[in-house]
């Protein structure tokens, strides 16, 4: 889905193997999906990017064309720290050792954006109905004993492509050609489990991790953009919620639902251009 001059890398991080694609020239910028997506979601930002920075849209792993290792018994190998070292050792290996990122946020980081979401700790710990009815899927896919794996196991391609329609916002729809390769990778039972093992994780490891560091501020610039059509805009301050996590934080919603890169791509490429340009080169 990306144009001539993007490359299909696979780079081996130890116990993983990261899928990316790697493309554009100048200072190195890491994009991130979300569930259920892949790197694909970033294919109509990547290419306006690429015209001023390295840009490397990577597959976290247990997604799209990445490894799916075991999660183990605590799902700490899916756990936030799990995946943001991966990607940390998958930019090493690409020659960076300093980067900007939409999505997690490493030491290595100089600048890092999130997009539509409130911290974890804080969605777990002021959890109420109108939070659970909106991100069901927190509670259905943290679920043990292979009871969401075997569920959305019957049918794979009707649950991602439920789940895309109800979260976005409808304005532009994403595109039948990406939502068949979410598709194709959603479809193989090492990836729904993936996913799963991630969740779990979010609702035990990371929340220890995220409480053992709670006080703690990020040093690097924070982007917080958001769909004004979506949960967090309804439910939140979103802007509010990452003050306390980062001591420079600016942000703003765009007209759109859940997917940002898909439904407004013009404006979140503007957002993120113009906030990652005072990257050092």
């Amino acid at each position: 889905m990306f144009p001539a001059g993007f490359e299909d890398e696979r780079i081996d991080v130890g116990d993983v193997t990261v899928a990316a694609w790697v493309g554009g020239d100048g200072p190195p910028l890491l994009l991130l999906h979300g569930y259920p997506q892949t790197r694909a979601c970033w294919h109509l930002v990547a290419p306006v990017l690429a015209e001023r920075f390295t840009v490397v849209c990577a597959d976290l792993r247990g997604y799209g064309d990445s490894g799916k290792p075991p999660g183990g018994d605590d799902h700490a190998g899916y756990s936030k720290r799990a995946m943001a070292g991966d990607m940390v050792a998958a930019m090493g290996a690409l020659g960076f050792a300093r980067f900007g990122v939409a999505g997690h946020d490493p030491d290595a980081v100089a600048r890092a954006a999130v997009l539509d979401i409130v911290p974890t700790l804080t969605l777990f710990d002021g959890t109420d109905q109108s939070f659970a009815t909106a991100y069901y899927h927190w509670f259905f896919l943290i679920q043990p004993d292979g009871l969401p794996e075997t569920l959305i196991g019957r049918d794979p391609g009707w649950f991602l492509r439920e789940t895309v329609t109800r979260w976005s916002g409808r304005a532009r729809p994403v595109e039948e050609a990406a939502i068949a390769e979410y598709a194709r990778c959603f479809a193989d039972p090492a990836a729904i489990h993936a996913s799963c093992e991630d969740y779990r994780a979010a609702a035990g490891i990371d929340l220890v991790h995220d409480r053992a560091d709670a006080g703690a501020r990020m040093a690097c610039p924070l982007l917080v953009l958001w769909g004004a059509h979506g949960a967090m805009e309804r439910l939140y301050d979103v802007l509010g919620s990452w003050r306390d996590t980062a001591a420079d934080v600016r942000g703003r919603s765009l007209p759109c639902g859940h997917f940002l890169p898909e439904e407004a791509p013009e404006e979140t490429a503007g957002e993120l251009a113009a906030f990652f340009a005072a990257m050092p080169g």
